[in-house]
C-alpha cells in the first residue's frame, strides 16, 4: 500500500439551547439542570458530516449528558445545507468546515456566524491508482479537485509545499486559484468541476492521474488517509474544522460545555485512537 510519512502532530458548535435553534420557548441561556442538578435536560441540535464529525459527536454524548445536556445529531453529505439550516435556526450549531470555509461563507452570504471553537484536522490527502508518489506522475498530468472554491488555495499550497507549483508570491495561499500559478514545470492540468462527496468515486474508477480528496470523505469511502494517499498535507494546516454558532449563541453554557467536552482528554484520545493521525485533535484553537 502506498505510504507518505507526513510529519502530522498529535492533538487537531456548537450548541445554543433548542430554544435558540430547533425549537423551545426562551431564547436565553441558563444553567443546565438536567443530569447532576435534576429537571430537564437541554436539547442541543448539531448538524455534522457523517465522518468524522458525526461520530466524534456520538462519542461525545454521555459526556454531555452528565452536563444535563441531550444531544442531538442532524447528518449532512454537503457543504451548503448545515449552513443554511444553522441560519434558517434549524438547527442550534454546525460541526462539520474549517476556518476559511467558514469565513468564505460568512463572506459571501452575509451569515453572522462565530466560529466557538477548534475541535481537528482533517489533513487532505493526495490520492492516486495510477502512480505511486507525486513524483512519478507524467508531464501534462490531470488533477482532478473539489469545485469547492474555499478548497482551492488550500489544495493549490498543498501542491506547492510539494514542489509540483509555485504560486504568485503576492496572493494570500488561503484564496489562491488556479490562475496564481506562476511555474508548473510539469504542465499540470487541473480540473476542478467535481462535487467533493465525488471524488472517492472517480478515484475508484481509476479517473484522472491525482485527486485530491478531504479525508472526511476519503474515510467514508472506506479509505485510510494514511496509508491510501500518496502525499498528505503537513502539520502546518490552518484548516481548523470548528463548530459554528450564530452570533451570540458562543456564550451560552450549553455550547460552551459541548466545545470543552470536544477537547477533553476523552474525545482527544478518541479520534486518535479511531483514527491513528488521519483526524488530529486540537486542544484549543
Amino acid at each position: 500500500m502506498k505510504k507518505f510519512a507526513a510529519g502530522l502532530f498529535l492533538a487537531t458548535g456548537t450548541l445554543a439551547l433548542a430554544a435558540c435553534g430547533a425549537g423551545g420557548d426562551d431564547t436565553s441561556s441558563g444553567t443546565s439542570e438536567g443530569g447532576e442538578g435534576g429537571g430537564e435536560p437541554k436539547e442541543l441540535v448539531v448538524g455534522a458530516s457523517n465522518v468524522p464529525h458525526a461520530l466524534i459527536l456520538e462519542e461525545a454524548k454521555p459526556l454531555l449528558e452528565e452536563k444535563g445536556i441531550e444531544l442531538e445529531i442532524e447528518t449532512y453529505q454537503d457543504y451548503v445545507l448545515p449552513n443554511e439550516d444553522l441560519e434558517s435556526e434549524e438547527i442550534d450549531a454546525n460541526y462539520f468546515q474549517h476556518i476559511p470555509y467558514l469565513e468564505t461563507q460568512m463572506a459571501d452570504h452575509g451569515y453572522d456566524f462565530v466560529n466557538a471553537g477548534g475541535i481537528h484536522i482533517e489533513p487532505i490527502g493526495i490520492y492516486s491508482n495510477k502512480h505511486d508518489s507525486l513524483e512519478d506522475l507524467p508531464d501534462g498530468a490531470t488533477i482532478l479537485m473539489s469545485n469547492s472554491v474555499a478548497d482551492h488555495g488550500r489544495i493549490l499550497s498543498m501542491l506547492e509545499s510539494q514542489g509540483l507549483i509555485k504560486l504568485d508570491e503576492g496572493v494570500d495561499k488561503t484564496a489562491a486559484e488556479v490562475k496564481d500559478i506562476v511555474e508548473n514545470p510539469k504542465n499540470l492540468e487541473f480540473d476542478a468541476d467535481y462535487e467533493a462527496s465525488f471524488l472517492p468515486q472517480l478515484y475508484n474508477q481509476d479517473e484522472g492521474d491525482a485527486l485530491l480528496i478531504n479525508s472526511n470523505y476519503a474515510i467514508d469511502a472506506g479509505l485510510n488517509p494514511l496509508e491510501d494517499a500518496i502525499a498528505l498535507e503537513d502539520s502546518e494546516s490552518p484548516y481548523v474544522n470548528v463548530i459554528a454558532v450564530r452570533s451570540g449563541d458562543e456564550e451560552n453554557e450549553e455550547i460552551q460545555a459541548l466545545v470543552e467536552v470536544l477537547r477533553s482528554k476523552e474525545i482527544q484520545d478518541f479520534i486518535v485512537e479511531e483514527w491513528g493521525g488521519s483526524v488530529v485533535p486540537v486542544d484549543g484553537e
